[in-house]
């Protein structure tokens, strides 16, 4: 009896490891096809890796699209011909416990941005792994943190709230880890060079 149990056992795992596997193939390609179709301009395969319902977030702070307003946003720019090309690197995948949900972080490499992070949900539909948020940031060295969001409020993009400007400066100083995952607005590459 003890034999039967174990054997079950060891099938549930085996079944458990090699969904996880195939699980974890598709989202890459499903991720790898998004940065393939947004560098050849491709309208059709980039929204065929997202959810109908899709957030993207651009490195700038005002840059949240959802749905048909990123659908349109994209348009005007691959039909165009423009579409933006980020190479992936270094992309690591997690599961929910049902394996219906997973989230990646990648490193990416861009011509004028140089190293980025894309950051993202997907959801399994249908058999399908799409993708319901995808975040670009620049990260920030800490050592500069403090300089680029200076810079971001001498712009008048951000104000600080009056009881945070004396407290605030000593908290970043010490770099803490809000101050060193904070991402700048690239001004000039958030809108011309989306996702």
């Amino acid at each position: 009896m003890q034999k039967i149990y174990l054997g079950m056992l060891l099938g549930i795992l085996w079944l458990s490891q090699t969904v996880s596997a195939d699980n974890t193939r598709d989202v890459h390609a499903t991720v790898d096809r998004f940065h393939s179709a947004a560098a050849a301009a491709d309208m059709e395969l980039y929204f065929g890796q997202m959810t109908r319902d899709v957030v993207f977030l651009g490195t700038d702070g005002s840059e949240r699209w959802q749905g048909n307003e990123f659908r349109e946003f994209v348009e005007g720019h691959f039909a165009q011909g423009q579409g933006w090309v980020y190479l992936a690197s270094d992309r690591r995948i997690d599961f929910s416990t049902d394996q219906r949900v997973a989230w990646f972080d990648e490193a990416l490499d861009h011509a004028k941005l140089g190293r980025c992070r894309g950051s993202g949900v997907l959801l399994l539909d249908g058999g399908v792994w799409k993708i319901a948020q995808y975040n670009l940031s620049v990260p920030i060295p800490n050592e500069m943190v403090l300089e680029v969001a200076q810079a971001i409020v001498t712009l008048g993009v951000v104000e600080l709230p009056q009881d945070s400007k004396a407290a605030g400066a000593g908290a970043a100083d010490a770099g803490t880890a809000d101050a060193g995952t904070a991402d700048a607005g690239a001004a000039d590459a958030g809108a011309a060079d989306a996702g």
